[in-house]
């Protein structure tokens, strides 16, 4: 299992992460960038193979390493 969220203190609004999963990432009104399946808990497992090739794209493409993963869910 694959899980992933946003740290948004690296976040600089770039847009790739959107642009490369829409599904996946979605910015909040001060334009920060978050994981949408949790709303950024880090505890929904991408599961879907599309939604886990656009992830890659995503997670390699942001330039400040926002966008975090791991094997297993994020602790609270």
């Amino acid at each position: 299992m694959l899980y992933s969220k946003v740290i948004p203190e690296r976040c600089i609004a770039c847009g790739l992460c959107q642009l490369k999963a829409p599904e996946l990432f979605d910015y909040d009104h001060e334009g920060v960038a978050f994981f949408k399946p949790d709303n950024n808990a880090g505890q929904t497992p991408i599961e879907n193979p599309h939604e886990l090739i656009a992830f890659k794209a995503a997670y390699t493409a942001c330039p400040t390493r926002a966008i975090v993963r791991q094997e297993e869910p994020f602790s609270s």
